[in-house]
């Protein structure tokens, strides 16, 4: 009796683990290893990234940064793209900050210390309101928003964001191990 109790625990767990896989959200860490940097290259960094990344309701931003160094403040796209922090929609202070992407559409942030805006630290991404997959564009076609004026853009660069799996089994690994220790 114990040991089919063991093993339909185990396999529940394991069933749940694999279907909160598969909709879970993604974790999109903001310039990669860069980090929330004013970059050498300028605003086109952050274009060439976000253009590689498929950004969903429910998916998180992370800003790496040290706090004292840079702050992230959504604004408008004027403000984005005039680099003016003036009324800003959010602002986070302290780093690293985890951003909940919560609403469908265009979203921008900036840094407001100093120049570092005006230096390129600045994001613009579009989210989009599921997860859920659609059918690709024909061939020759792009789904990505053309970079913001002044920007020039290059090839992406590979992806930074956790697989919706990675993000979602070691809650649910954990919980396993959990109720397998409670078990013996």
């Amino acid at each position: 009796m114990a040991i089919e109790l063991k093993l339909f625990a185990a396999s529940f767990m394991l069933a749940a683990a694999l279907l909160q896989g598969s909709e879970a959200e993604t974790s999109h860490v903001v310039l990669g290893t860069s980090g929330w940097i004013v970059p050498s290259g300028g605003s086109a960094e952050y274009v060439t990234w976000a253009a590689a990344q498929t950004f969903a309701v429910g998916d998180f931003l992370i800003f790496n940064y040290a706090t004292g160094a840079h702050d992230v403040a959504e604004v408008s796209k004027t403000a984005y793209e005039g680099c003016t922090s003036t009324t800003t929609i959010t602002l986070a202070t302290t780093g690293p900050t985890n951003i909940t992407l919560s609403t469908a559409g265009e979203h921008y942030y900036i840094c407001t210390v100093g120049s570092h805006c005006n230096g390129g630290q600045k994001l613009a991404i579009n989210v989009t309101a599921s997860t859920t997959t659609s059918t690709p564009p024909p061939p020759g076609t792009t789904t990505a928003s053309p970079p913001p004026p002044g920007t020039t853009s290059s090839p992406p660069p590979p992806s930074s964001a956790a697989t919706p799996f990675a993000t979602a089994a070691l809650p649910m690994i954990t919980l396993f191990s959990i109720v397998l220790a409670m078990l013996h």
